[in-house]
């Protein structure tokens, strides 16, 4: 049976490289972006941090903070971003227990609420996300929903 461990980035800054390549091989968001925002995380300049579930030395699921997840409310900030559970490890509450420490850790720095845009419906609401409203993404046709968490 596996042993799934969930840590931030900052436990074990070693992992940065491949974090960013993981995150970049599931969203197509140039990897350079991930390092520059690990860096700013992992050098105490900002707060916003990212973390993974691990099983063994395999990244199986993970998400980020941000200042803006690529939307027009720039007001509502941070964003979490970057929400993936790889296909074979989903339906096991991992992307449920990375939401709880991705907020308790922010709360814990005396940052909340925290926001998150997503197409996904019923999911959210789960792990105590609200829906707040519709924003308009960048260079996207449609509305998209924007959540929090208090």
């Amino acid at each position: 049976m596996e042993k799934l461990t969930f840590i931030t980035l900052r436990e074990n800054p070693s992992l940065k490289e491949m974090a960013a390549e993981w995150f970049h091989s599931k969203w197509g968001v140039p990897k350079e972006a991930y390092l520059e925002c690990m860096e700013s995380y992992l050098n105490h300049e900002t707060e916003y941090g990212w973390y993974l579930c691990m099983d063994g030395d395999q990244i199986v699921g993970g998400m980020g903070v941000i200042e803006n997840d690529f939307h027009d409310r720039k007001d509502l900030s941070p964003n979490v971003c970057a929400v993936y559970t790889e296909e074979a490890y989903r339906c096991r509450g991992i992307a449920g227990r990375l939401l709880d420490l991705t907020v308790n850790d922010l709360k814990d720095k005396g940052i909340s609420p925290v926001y998150l845009v997503t197409d996904h419906t019923g999911f959210y609401e789960r792990y105590g996300w609200e829906f707040l409203c519709m924003v308009q993404g960048d260079g996207e046709p449609d509305m998209t929903r924007m959540y929090i968490h208090r």
